[in-house]
């Protein structure tokens, strides 16, 4: 007996799919700047960065919340 079905399944490795083209998109289209976003971020205090990623985490949070109870 499987936990997760085949289409959840597919569900998931589709997800992670469009994660993976939109996270190279910047790096194919844009590697000069890439770099030098990296060496910039370096500077960033890190307790701004944890905030960002907070923020970014809530954020998608909501948005999975919103898709899943109003976009019916």
């Amino acid at each position: 007996m499987s936990v997760i079905s085949g289409s959840a399944m597919a569900f998931i490795f589709s997800v992670i799919g469009v994660i993976l083209i939109l996270e190279g998109i910047p790096y194919f289209a844009f590697p000069g700047k890439i770099k030098r976003w990296a060496l910039t971020i370096a500077t960033v205090p890190d307790r701004d960065l944890r905030i960002m990623g907070l923020v970014s985490m809530f954020s998608g949070i909501l948005i999975l919340y919103l898709v899943k109870y109003y976009m019916r």
